[in-house]
């Protein structure tokens, strides 16, 4: 598989002018897949200034994931082809779910 980049971008911000293949990971907008349960979601945003809580929340997220290869597979096979983009809306930019969806990504496309 190529080596594209996955990156990450408030769906606020223009666009790069690379074509690259983008996809809304938010529950606020129609979205590839439902990303990180609702139920989940909501527990990372009741103990969010907590670091042993954000490392509790990349776990269970993490397992999500593993749990449904089918929701994220496909972004990581348009990875092979094209730069990808992943939208979403937090507005911390360091402690959200598109940033654990990321890494996870660019660690599985070996496995893909």
């Amino acid at each position: 598989m190529g080596q594209f980049d996955i990156d990450v971008q408030r769906v606020y911000e223009p666009l790069p002018g690379d074509d690259a293949k983008c996809f809304l990971v938010d529950r606020l907008w129609p979205r590839h897949v439902d990303w990180a349960s609702a139920a989940l979601r909501k527990w990372l945003h009741d103990g969010k200034d907590d670091a042993t809580h954000w490392i509790a929340f990349v776990q269970r997220y993490k397992a999500e994931l593993n749990a449904n290869p089918e929701g994220w597979r496909s972004i990581v096979e348009a990875s092979a082809a094209r730069h990808v983009l992943l939208l979403y809306d937090a507005h911390d930019t360091q402690h959200n779910h598109v940033i654990v969806l990321r890494d996870y990504l660019l660690k599985q496309r070996r496995y893909v």
